[in-house]
């Protein structure tokens, strides 16, 4: 069985189903008091859960020995499909017998010249059919006929071998007035079983739930261990004395649900068997006044799980009918076992799996860490021991350079180290959505909120709940939304647009800009309160000109990225194009070398990179890069000057941020974007 959460819905599957249709039909059995009209309820989830396309009851009359036949298919079609002689049918051979028969393809069959006629004329193939009976009681049998010529699952043989338990129990019932509480019970104890899929949740509820619709004195389970050697046992703490050697580990041979798990069939034990049994159990309930025990096997999917104890003060407490009850709760504790044991199997292996995942990223990573961020630079490597250091936090981070040097790349990069890398990297450029839908993006909108609005949205911020949002360009953010971010970043908890419901997040925030906003802070463009919930973790990246270093690796890795997607093979660049692009400025970055390396490619016919270096020396002879890149020089050997003349103090009346008319953070974020070291200024 699937594991059902909240991770992406994959619905139901098989085995839950199943288990779904064998409830509704108890719930219906329960609520119609016909078992026919029970039947015809759930024939389409039936037909439709084994491929069949046809159901049938026959039920045997004895007045005139013959097998009364009514059926329903899988287009809601439903009838009578006739009365046939004992031996001349499929049912009758199955009711006088009492086993289970298939036949996979009539065509091949001669047995039945009652009701193979009738089946084929309904296009029935293959034909299987179970008695319908109880222990003291053959009513008749249940059919399942399918198209096409095979032979039915195991499993969905299991599953009508139930569903002919419960029919029969339920005929069992409209024949002898009993009441129907039996199987009210079932149904809640079904329910009760289905809420939760953890064992250890799972034990107290089967006991509770057994207690409270059987008529014993103590109930104890004895489960199988892996190794199917052992049992340990399981009983109710509030009704078992102290003396009742619970949650131990007994050997199979000596536990007294023994004989039960072996024959797979209900044991009784008096108390002169219970005192001739070598059994810590079996002693347990003699002190304890225990008369009579009935261990009933644990069956679910042809394994045997353990067995259900039912013991009573009072001598030869258990009738047939009473035993045949607590088989039918013994198949729903079962299966309710069994689905703990997948899901358990399930966490396991998903557990495993997430495990090697997050070893094989890392090595990935390792490996392939100069296909995501390439470069050696001293100025790159800073960035990017500092956001390993912060990736491990759920601190926020702000990362600022200029456009094109890879701001969402160090995001990303921080976002899969961190423990959020199994949830959403949720990303909003702020500056590419109008001012009027940012809002609506953000935080969402309920339905109504606006004219169009007509459905309600989820906002980036619940998608990312348990992730990561990252918010590029946050400095074009309109001044009217920043409080509310500001709250989501203190709180964590925000409105939807046209909603008066407050929503709780946990969300890690990243932000990134090219805007220097302690300027625009000083400027009233943007709150300083915001700035400083977002200045928690600074990372500023340097432009590519002030690590020029890198470039020679850039360019191999963009010639072999764009040649392999273009199916080309360059194995030659000229150093005069290397040469060429490492003293271009490169206003664009990476963005604009990765550009013009593509163009390059286009441009190349043999394996020897023909680069349009006219570009450059055309565009090189414009000084207005020249002046950026000489102003920057100038202002970057000013504040290292006057940092050393104060010694490297960046505050009070005589620090750098004084003596240059700066505030303390604006200071420092100059100093990062100017890539200024300790080493630059204290030697």
């Amino acid at each position: 069985m699937q594991e059902v959460t909240g991770e992406p819905a994959t619905g139901p599957s098989p085995d839950q189903r199943r288990y779904r249709v064998l409830l509704e039909l108890t719930a219906l059995v329960a609520r119609t008091r016909t078992l026919n009209g029970a039947l015809q309820q759930i024939a389409p989830s039936l037909l439709s859960l084994t491929g069949g396309t046809f159901l049938n009851i026959s039920l045997h009359d004895p007045r005139h020995d013959r097998m009364d036949a009514h059926y329903w298919k899988a287009n809601l079609e439903d009838g009578d499909l006739g009365s046939f002689p004992v031996d001349d049918s499929a049912s009758g051979w199955a009711w006088k017998h009492q086993e289970t028969l298939a036949i996979p393809d009539i065509q091949n069959e001669s047995r039945f010249p009652g009701c193979l006629p009738a089946l084929r004329d309904h296009g029935i193939r293959s034909y299987t059919v179970l008695p319908v009976s109880t222990a003291t009681q053959h009513f008749g049998a249940l059919g399942l006929g399918r198209s096409v010529s095979d032979r039915l699952a195991g499993e969905d043989i299991e599953l009508l071998s139930h569903i002919a338990s419960v029919g029969a129990l339920a005929l069992d019932n409209q024949q002898s007035g009993h009441s129907l509480t039996e199987q009210r019970s079932l149904v809640a104890i079904s329910r009760e079983l289905t809420a939760t899929l953890e064992l250890d949740r799972l034990l107290p509820v089967i006991l509770s739930s057994v207690r409270s619709i059987v008529d014993v004195d103590r109930t104890v389970l004895s489960l199988l261990d892996e190794s199917g050697e052992n049992v340990y046992l399981y009983g109710e703490a509030p009704s078992t004395p102290p003396s009742l050697p619970l949650s131990q580990t007994v050997p199979l041979e000596k536990a007294l649900s023994g004989p039960a798990i072996r024959t797979r069939c209900p044991v009784f034990f008096s108390a002169d068997d219970l005192r001739a049994r070598n059994s810590p159990l079996a002693r347990a309930m003699l002190e304890i006044g225990i008369l009579s025990v009935c261990a009933v096997p644990l069956i679910a999917r042809d394994r045997v799980w353990g067995a259900l104890h039912a013991a009573s003060l009072t001598e030869n407490a258990f009738r047939p009918s009473e035993v045949e009850y607590l088989q039918q709760v013994a198949t729903q504790i079962a299966v309710a076992l069994q689905n703990a044991h997948t899901y358990r199997e399930i966490r396991v292996l998903k557990d495993r799996a997430l495990q090697e995942k997050r070893y094989l990223e890392s090595e990935v990573l390792a490996a392939n860490r100069a296909d995501d961020i390439v470069g050696s630079s001293s100025g790159l490597k800073r960035v990017l021991d500092y956001a390993a250091i912060v990736a491990d936090t759920d601190s926020t981070v702000l990362i600022t350079g200029e456009t094109g040097t890879g701001k969402e790349r160090i995001a990303r990069m921080i976002h899969e180290r961190s423990r959020r890398r199994d949830r959403s990297f949720i990303k909003l450029n702020c500056a590419a959505i109008p001012t009027g839908l940012l809002e609506s993006e953000l935080f969402g909108h309920e339905k109504g909120a606006f004219t169009g609005a007509v459905s309600q949205k989820i906002g980036r911020l619940e998608l990312a709940d348990q992730g990561t949002l990252f918010l590029d360009e946050i400095g074009e953010i309109a001044l009217e939304l920043q409080p509310k971010l500001l709250r989501v970043l203190q709180d964590h908890e925000f409105e939807r647009l046209g909603g008066t419901k407050t929503l709780k997040v946990d969300v890690r925030v990243i932000a990134a800009t090219n805007r220097d906003l302690a300027k625009a802070v000083e400027e009233k463009e943007f709150r300083g309160d915001l700035f400083y919930r977002l200045h928690v973790f600074p990372l500023h990246i340097p432009p590519l000109r002030d690590r020029r270093e890198d470039i020679p690796l850039l360019i191999h890795h963009f010639v072999e990225k764009s040649a392999a997607r273009m199916r080309k093979r360059i194995d030659f660049v000229p150093d005069e194009a290397v040469q060429a692009m490492m003293h271009w400025p490169w206003p664009g970055n990476i963005r604009e070398l990765e550009n013009f390396i593509e163009r390059s490619v286009i441009l190349t016919e043999g394996n020897r990179l023909n680069a349009p270096l006219s570009e450059l020396r055309e565009r090189s002879t414009q000084p207005s890069s020249q002046v950026e890149g000489t102003l920057r020089d100038k202002e970057r050997d000013h504040i290292i000057q006057v940092l050393r003349e104060t010694g490297g103090t960046l505050s009070g009346p005589h620090g750098a941020a004084a003596r240059l008319g700066l505030k303390r953070t604006t200071l420092q974020y100059k100093m990062q974007r100017l890539g200024i070291s300790r080493s630059d200024y204290l030697k």
